[in-house]
Order: structure tokens, then sequence, then C-alpha cells
């Protein structure tokens, strides 16, 4: 399964090469990888999204009894992709959320785990965040 990872990643970095932009897989990747930091198998990872959709309400996937919530970063390199906003939980349907920051090849640089509590309590009133912002939760790794 880190074969497929791998090979995604290839791909959308030739993409980018050849067309300047990379495809959209920041998210799909970073839900896989917050799993697999959280300690999920691969395996697992597949059974647990059987079935799943893209625009499934609050959460990403369930581990353990507890709802997933995961954003995810990659600056491209390029001039000013410097990663200084990070997206928003929209809602609080979810337990946990994790934040995964990638360097620009998809390397996971840092991870960040946040109870939904506690994540509301901090953010709920801050319009933008950036990675400042996610980095007092607990890291990951």
């Amino acid at each position: 399964m880190h074969d497929l990872r791998d090979r995604l990643i290839a791909v959308a970095l030739e993409w980018e090469c050849a067309f300047g932009n990379a495809p959209a897989i920041t998210s799909t990747l970073s839900e896989f990888d917050a799993a697999t930091l959280l300690g999920l198998t691969p395996e697992e990872y597949e059974e647990c999204m059987r079935g799943a959709t893209a625009v499934q309400k609050g959460y990403d996937f369930k581990y353990q009894g507890k709802r997933y919530q995961v954003k995810g970063n990659r600056p491209s390199g390029k001039p000013g992709s410097l990663v200084t906003w990070v997206p928003k939980a929209m809602n609080y349907d979810w337990d946990c959320l994790v934040w995964i920051l990638y360097d620009s090849k998809y390397k996971i640089e840092e991870a960040w785990l946040w109870d939904v509590a506690d994540y509301r309590n901090e953010f709920d009133v801050i319009k933008r965040l950036s990675p400042t912002h996610y980095r007092k939760g607990l890291q990951l790794r």
C-alpha cells in the first residue's frame, strides 16, 4: 500500500513538472498519512474507508471509536508558496483533528493532533489560522 502512495506522489510530481501545478492529492494523501500516523495499517485503513465518500460530513475516517477530521498543507516549493494559512474545520462533527504539513515532495514535515473541545475553545472565534496555531496541539511522530 505504501507503494501505491509512492506511485501517486510520483505521478503528481511528474504532472506538476510538466504542467506547472500538481493535481489535488493533498487531502487524500493526508487522510491516509494521518491514519498511519495514528497506528492504522494500510489494510486497516482500506477497510475503514470501504463505503466512505469524499463528501462525507464532518469527519474523514473512524478509528478506535473516534471520528477523525484531517487537514493538510503542501507548499509547491515555488516562490511565495510558504504555508502561512491552514484550513480551519468548518464544523465540529468529529472527535479529533489531525493537521499535516508536507514539504514540496509530499514528505511529512510535521503533524499535530487536536481534541474537538480544545480546538473549539482555541480557534472558534479566529477566522484565519496559521501553522503556529496548529502547533499548539499534540505533536504526532
